[in-house]
């Protein structure tokens, strides 16, 4: 008797372990009235960007790769929304179709046929099937008031296409090597921002594969031609740079000049498989900091200590207590990086970070993260970053094989919202299993691409993943109301970009799908909450007048400091992430009594200097002239 009792006992308590385990091992779930309620605040219209159309789904590869290469094939689709065409709305799509390897500028839809769509090839320049274009980067380069574009490839350095004089209604560019001679990189990544505190736009490169290694060159039989060195803590990826402005000219012949900065990244710095980049000022010194999110090993935020001329970041890390994980600490994680936004997550006026893993059920759980500031002055003498990750209690930790994230309010009312792309390679046949052996293997054999198992045409990982849009509930945990809203988009998708195109108040979005149609989500929410939409601009060169070429002030930050609902503080850094620009304006939600938003903006003109001043705004959308003598006007565009 006293036996069976022992036997049932053991029974029992094995039971209450396995429940409680999953009891605390699930996700909270909100209640269907939660849910419900927070469904009401959104709703998107959803709009083709190209094609749905589609002959192919693998790249030529080189012969190295041959056995993986739908595994080489999964990036490339990328989206940028900006203004091109001088109209005052960044209502215009760069869109990057892997497809048919083409970069097409055209006018989002619904905002009216106002240009002939205009392909982005680099003609006259050295350009064969070797090479496919990864992102477009809108932006000013050469300071003549233009908006110009960057493109980036696999197979060789990026391409300026420069604006030409004429009537911004009908865009046309003339195209410029990035560096002379070109030189063959495969980058994946690019951020803009005012590094050396100049005055003038700098720009930061992520490569990915070795420095020359010709991966899309059937004929190609390079040592570079290889894979990462670790699952964990790979460090023999292409070079990251960091080109500075030397000068430019507009007019007829528009030039632009930028020159590596040599010795500005240390190795350990520049050699990771980097994905992702991200530029945000976190101690409000002018100048930006970035953050480099890193394939196969450790992330990297670097703290900008640079002087004009001499670029110079330290390696930040964040502090390990007593029950965090080594890879949940910022610095340390032997993750997947792949995208990064910045927000102000715990309204502290200081910047947090979202930074997407894989997080696949079934196959792979790292983790998310939701960098949290912990104090003020987040970034230590010392090398600590006072941040710690959040991401599991604030319920955004998991969510499949995650890319590009951008974070923005769509409901208007002053809370954020996350939205993150998914999916890696969508096919018939599930080859989790392989890669977790594969996950096992030594790494003095991962290098070697003929080591890994066959990742070929009709092969999955994670090729049915929803795109996830975080919502934040009353009690502080986001939800994921993708499916509910009719926007989870389901398959492979990488980069996503945020604008108001049509300037109503209602943050619209772009996302860019991996071989298949991309699409613009436009936000038709039937509320109206009140807003200030800002856009900061400033002359374009140094010593310009007032009335002259004016392009946005990268770097600016507005602080609303009364009359804001939720998040008050924003800057202007439109490129961050993997594979989608944003437009350079801020958007803000106000509180339902404000008449005019007292603002105070910071900026940095484009001599060099740094200014701030405070403004009286009136709800709705305005154009803010920041000028060289510290003032700031509204003006009309």
């Amino acid at each position: 008797m006293r036996g069976r009792i022992k036997v049932r006992l053991a029974q029992f308590c094995a039971a209450a372990l396995v429940i409680g385990g999953w009891q605390v091992a699930r996700l909270p779930e909100a209640s269907p009235a939660t849910i419900a309620s927070l469904t009401e605040d959104f709703s998107f219209e959803r709009l083709p960007l190209n094609s749905a159309v589609t002959n192919r789904d693998i790249r030529t590869v080189a012969p190295a790769y041959e056995k993986i290469n739908h595994w080489i094939s999964s990036l490339g689709a990328a989206v940028a929304l900006a203004d091109f065409d001088a109209n005052g709305r960044a209502d215009d799509v760069c869109l990057v179709d892997p497809r048919d390897e083409s970069v097409t500028l055209q006018p989002a839809p619904t905002t009216g046929a106002r240009f002939t769509p205009v392909a982005l090839e680099p003609s006259g320049l050295p350009y064969d099937a070797t090479m496919a274009p990864m992102g477009c980067v809108p932006s000013d380069y050469n300071e003549d008031g233009r908006t110009d574009a960057l493109v980036y490839y696999w197979g060789r350095s990026p391409v300026l296409f420069l604006g030409n004089a004429g009537p911004p209604t009908s865009p046309s560019f003339t195209r410029q090597e990035l560096v002379q001679p070109y030189q063959i990189w495969n980058t994946n990544a690019v951020s803009l921002a005012d590094l050396d505190g100049d005055g003038h736009t700098d720009i930061a490169l992520g490569n990915y594969f070795p420095d020359g290694a010709r991966v899309l060159d059937p004929e190609a039989d390079q040592p570079e031609l290889q894979m990462q060195d670790s699952m964990s803590a790979g460090y023999n990826a292409g070079r990251n740079r960091v080109l500075l402005f030397q000068g430019a000219q507009g007019g007829k012949t528009p030039q632009a000049r930028f020159s590596e900065a040599a010795g500005a990244f240390t190795p350990e710095m520049a050699n990771g498989w980097t994905l992702a980049l991200g530029a945000q000022d976190l101690d409000a010194d002018g100048l930006a900091e970035l953050y480099v999110a890193n394939d196969f090993g450790p992330d990297r935020l670097l703290h900008n200590i640079s002087t004009p001329g001499k670029p110079r970041f330290r390696l930040m890390e964040g502090v390990r207590h007593f029950a965090t994980p080594k890879s949940k600490v910022l610095g340390k994680d032997s993750f997947k990086g792949m995208g990064v936004a910045f927000s102000d997550l715990n309204q502290d006026d200081v910047p947090d970070m979202v930074v997407s893993n894989i997080t696949e059920d079934y196959a792979l759980h790292e983790s998310n993260f939701a960098w949290v500031s912990t104090r003020k002055k987040v970034l230590g003498q010392d090398g600590t970053a006072f941040y710690d990750d959040r991401s599991e209690p604030l319920g955004i930790s998991r969510s499949g094989w995650g890319w590009d994230m951008k974070t923005g309010d769509f409901a208007g009312d002053g809370q954020v919202q996350i939205l993150q792309a998914t999916g890696f390679i969508k096919g018939t046949s599930n080859r989790w299993p392989e890669l977790q052996e594969l996950a096992m293997t030594n790494d003095e054999l991962l290098r070697n691409p003929h080591m890994w198992p066959h990742f070929g045409p009709g092969d999955d990982l994670s090729g049915d993943d929803p795109d996830r849009f975080f919502v934040r509930a009353p009690d502080g945990r986001f939800h994921d109301l993708s499916t509910r809203l009719g926007i989870d988009n389901r398959g492979p998708t990488r980069g996503m970009a945020l604008a108001d195109i049509d300037h109503d108040g209602r943050l619209d979005y772009a996302v860019a799908n991996q071989w298949r149609q991309s699409f613009l989500h436009r936000n038709n929410r039937s509320t109206q909450h009140p807003f200030l939409g800002i856009q900061l601009v400033r002359p374009a060169t140094c010593g310009g007048a007032p009335e002259a070429a004016t392009a946005p002030a990268i770097g600016a930050t507005a602080l609303v400091r009364s009359g804001a609902a939720g998040a008050r503080t924003a800057q202007v850094y439109p490129a961050a992430g993997h594979a989608g620009v944003s437009s350079p304006e801020l958007l803000f939600a106000l509180d339902d009594r404000t008449t005019a938003a007292n603002v105070t903006v910071t900026w940095r003109d484009a001599c060099g200097t740094r200014h701030d001043t405070d403004l009286s705004l009136a709800p709705g959308w305005h154009t803010v002239l920041l000028t060289t003598d510290g003032s700031a006007r509204e003006i009309t565009r």
